[in-house]
């Protein structure tokens, strides 16, 4: 689980955009994050988000993603 270290990407209301400042966790999940395309500075919008909230609808470089509660707990943004 994230950190209480600020603003996470769970946080972020459905049509706002986002940008990621740091990636919490460690090894495999830092990992996955990474491999879809999520690293520091890059700008990722809300679209959708599942009615109990997992998973969460992102784009991300121009494609859709989704996204666990558990991952998007884990992105610091501003």
């Amino acid at each position: 689980m994230a950190e209480e270290q600020g603003k996470t990407l769970r946080d972020v209301a459905i049509g706002e955009t986002a940008i990621v400042r740091r990636l919490n966790g460690e090894g495999a999940l830092k990992r996955h994050i990474m491999d879809m395309g999520i690293t520091k500075g890059t700008d990722i919008s809300v679209r959708k988000v599942a009615p109990l909230g997992d998973p969460i609808e992102v784009t991300v470089r121009g494609y859709e993603l989704s996204l666990r509660k558990s991952e998007a707990e884990s992105i610091l943004v501003a």
